[in-house]
């Protein structure tokens, strides 16, 4: 089983120093030899399709970055979402 959840492109920051835009996108999956599903987090270069890095995240790391992504948010004066 594979199912896409969300993407999006990151359009380049606001620096002198200019950046490839990245494009993001978040799955799960259970093609493991374990058949455990898995979340996955894919960041890639916007246009270079198959040449990004891909995570494989179990329930507990996956609810880890979730956190670390509201802390974050906090940090910035932003809505830590729910």
């Amino acid at each position: 089983m594979r199912r896409s959840i969300d993407d999006d492109v990151v359009p380049e920051a606001p620096t002198d120093d200019p950046a490839p835009e990245v494009c993001w996108a978040v799955g799960i999956s259970d093609d493991y030899t374990d058949a455990e599903p898995r979340v996955q987090l894919m960041v890639e270069e916007q246009g270079a399709a198959g040449a990004g890095l891909v995570l494989h995240l179990d329930a507990e790391r996956a609810r880890r970055l979730r956190l670390a992504l509201a802390s974050a948010l906090g940090e910035i004066g932003a809505d830590r979402g729910r």
